[in-house]
C-alpha cells in the first residue's frame, strides 16, 4: 500500500491509510523481538511457575517475575509503593442440608445446584416472588414498586424480554448488557438484600451439583445464595399460578411488560456456607507520561499471567498445564512492550501520556482481576483512555492452520464496539508498519463463541473504557498439556506484539483520547 504524501501528525488520528513511518517508534520496537519473546516465556511458561494457576505458589512466582521486571524497568510502583494490587479472592464451599417446597423434598444435586453464603441458616417463607427476568433497567424494570428484601426470589437467568426480534430494553434488534454482562443481573437482584434466589433456565435441563473448587471476588451481598433449580422444580412452585415458567416467559416477551407476583408456597431450607481466602494479585506498574496536560492520562496495556494449574500428583506423564501461549504469550508481550516504552522515556522519547502495564490475575476464574482492577481501579477509569489486551498472540488459530497467510494473521476484537477512533489507530498502526492480516470475524458482541466478552478487556468495556482485544485463535492445545513452548512461533509473537506497540505509541501521544461513540457500553 503507498504512503501518503503528506506526513500525518503522530498527535492526530488517522484513517485506515498508511501514516508516514515515525522513526522514534520505529526505532525501540526493535526492542520487541522474538529473542525477547523467547527469554521471557521460557521462565513464565516453565515447568518451574507450575502452570501459574490463582492461589497456588506458580502464580506467585509468576507475579513476582513481572513486578521485578517492572521494577528494573524502572516503572513506578502502582499501588502504595507496591506493584501488587490484592484482589480479594475467596474459594467458597457450599452445601444445602435441606430444602423442602409444598411438602416435597427436592435433592441437591438433581433438582438444583447451590453457590453462595457464609455461615449455617434456615430460610423458611411461606411465599415465593416471581421476578421474570429480574432486570432493571430503565426501559423495563421487573422490581419497580416491589420490595425483595428478606423474600425468596425466583427469576429467568438466562436472556431478555424480546418480541419479533424487538428486544424491550434496547428497542432494537440488539440485545442489552443484562444479557451479555452476565453477573450485571445477579448482583443487580443481590443489591436488593433478597433472603434466597432461586434462579431457572427455562429451557435448560438437568443441574450439577457445586463444589468448592471455583472461585470468586468477596464482595458485599455475596452472602445471598443462588439456588439454580430445573425447569421442573421451578413449574412445580408455579402450580398457583397455573403457567409454567415458559409461559411466564412467553406473556413477559408478547406483552412487554413484567410479570412479577407473589405466589404462596410453603418454603424451607438449610444450608452451610464457608469461605477461604484465596492469596491473589494484579501485578501494576506505570511509565509517567512526559507531557504535563496529558500525563494524567493512562493507556492501559494488559494480559493475564495465570493458567490452569496442575494434574493432580500421581498423575503419570506430564501434568503441568505450563499455558504458554494462554497466557504467556500475552504476558511476554506486555513485558516486551514496557521494555520498548521504557527503554524510549530514558533516552528522553517517552510517551506524552502515561502508561499503565497491568498482569492480571484470576481471568481464568472467571475474569476476577481485571473485575476488582475496574471496580478499584489504580487510576480513574475517567482517566483511562483505552485498554489494549492481549490474550494468546503465540499460536495459529486452527482455522488458519496450513494456509498461506497462517503466519501473518491476528484476530482482532472490539476495536470499533465503544470508538470508531481506536478502530482507526489500529488499522494505521499495522498498515504502516506490521501489515499483518488483522481478522474481524470475532468482532462481534453477538458472536456465538463470546470472545468479546471472555478476556480481561472486558471488564474496561462495561465501564466505556475503548478497548481492542488481539487473539490468535483456539487450537488443538487450548487448556490442554500440549500449550508448550516448543509449539510457540516467536516471530510471529513478536509481531503481533509490535502491532500492540506501535498503536499503544499513537494513542499515548495523540493530541485527543479516542472519542467514545460506540453503542456497546454498560
Amino acid at each position: 500500500m503507498k504512503k501518503t504524501l503528506i506526513m500525518l501528525v503522530v498527535a492526530g488520528f488517522t484513517t485506515g491509510a498508511c501514516a508516514q513511518q515515525n522513526p522514534t517508534a520505529l526505532k525501540y520496537s526493535k526492542i520487541v523481538s522474538a529473542e525477547l519473546a523467547k527469554k521471557h516465556l521460557s521462565i513464565i511458561a516453565s515447568d518451574e511457575f507450575e502452570g501459574r494457576e490463582t492461589g497456588k505458589p506458580g502464580a506467585e512466582k509468576a507475579a513476582n517475575y513481572i513486578a521485578n521486571e517492572f521494577k528494573v524497568l524502572g516503572l513506578k510502583p502502582a499501588v502504595n509503593g507496591s506493584y501488587f494490587l490484592d484482589v480479594p479472592i475467596v474459594e467458597p464451599s457450599f452445601t444445602v442440608n435441606a430444602l423442602t417446597a409444598n411438602g416435597k423434598t427436592y435433592t441437591i444435586g438433581t433438582d438444583f445446584s447451590a453457590t453462595g453464603g457464609v455461615g449455617t441458616k434456615t430460610v423458611t417463607s411461606s411465599d415465593i416472588v416471581f421476578i421474570g427476568y429480574g432486570i432493571g433497567a430503565d426501559t423495563y424494570n421487573d422490581l419497580k414498586g416491589t420490595d425483595i428484601t428478606g423474600k425468596v426470589v425466583l427469576y429467568i437467568n438466562t436472556g431478555e424480554p424480546v418480541n419479533n426480534g424487538v428486544f424491550k430494553v434496547t428497542g432494537t434488534d440488539k440485545t442489552s448488557n443484562w444479557s451479555t454482562d452476565r453477573s450485571r443481573r445477579i448482583q443487580f437482584i443481590q443489591s436488593k438484600k433478597p433472603a434466597l434466589i432461586l434462579a431457572v433456565n427455562p429451557a435448560g435441563g438437568a443441574v450439577r451439583r457445586s463444589n468448592g473448587s471455583r472461585m470468586v471476588l468477596k464482595k458485599e451481598n455475596t452472602d445471598v445464595p443462588v439456588y439454580t433449580i430445573t425447569p421442573a422444580m421451578a413449574n412445580a412452585l408455579l402450580q398457583p399460578t397455573n403457567k409454567t415458567i415458559a409461559q411466564l416467559k412467553t406473556d413477559i416477551d408478547q406483552s412487554g411488560t413484567p410479570q412479577t407476583q407473589t405466589i404462596k408456597a410453603d418454603f424451607s431450607t438449610i444450608y452451610t456456607g464457608t469461605e477461604k481466602p484465596v492469596k491473589a494479585v494484579d501485578v501494576v506498574g506505570i511509565l509517567p507520561g512526559r507531557d504535563a496536560k496529558l500525563k494524567d492520562e493512562y493507556l492501559v496495556v494488559s494480559a493475564h499471567y495465570d493458567h490452569i494449574g496442575m494434574l493432580p500428583e500421581g498423575t503419570k506423564g506430564d501434568r503441568i498445564y505450563n499455558g504458554a501461549d494462554d497466557d504467556g504469550s500475552g504476558t511476554t508481550a506486555m513485558l516486551e512492550i514496557a521494555r520498548a516504552f521504557s527503554a524510549a522515556k530514558k533516552a528522553g522519547k517517552g510517551p506524552r501520556r502515561s502508561i499503565l502495564f497491568l498482569g492480571n490475575v484470576g481471568e481464568e476464574k472467571g475474569l476476577l482481576g481485571s473485575e476488582y482492577y475496574s471496580e478499584h481501579p489504580v487510576v480513574p477509569m475517567a482517566s483511562t483512555i483505552a485498554d489494549l489486551n492481549i490474550d494468546m498472540i503465540g499460536r495459529v488459530g486452527e482455522e488458519y492452520v496450513g494456509k498461506a497467510d497462517s503466519a501473518n494473521t491476528v484476530y482482532v476484537i472490539g476495536s470499533s464496539m465503544l470508538s470508531s477512533d481506536l478502530h482507526k489507530v489500529g488499522e494505521s498502526a499495522n498498515n504502516t508498519y506490521t501489515k499483518l492480516k488483522l481478522d474481524y470475524k470475532y468482532d462481534d458482541p453477538n458472536d456465538p463463541n463470546r470472545f468479546y466478552y471472555r478476556s480481561d478487556h472486558y471488564n474496561f468495556a462495561k465501564f466505556g473504557v475503548p478497548i481492542i482485544f488481539y487473539f490468535n485463535g483456539v487450537h488443538a492445545d487450548y487448556h490442554g498439556l500440549g500449550d508448550e513452548i516448543s509449539k510457540i512461533n516467536f516471530p510471529l509473537l513478536a509481531k503481533r506484539a509490535q502491532l500492540v506497540y506501535f498503536t499503544a505509541w499513537d494513542l499515548a501521544n495523540a493530541d485527543k483520547r479516542p472519542a467514545v461513540d460506540g453503542k456497546n457500553t454498560r
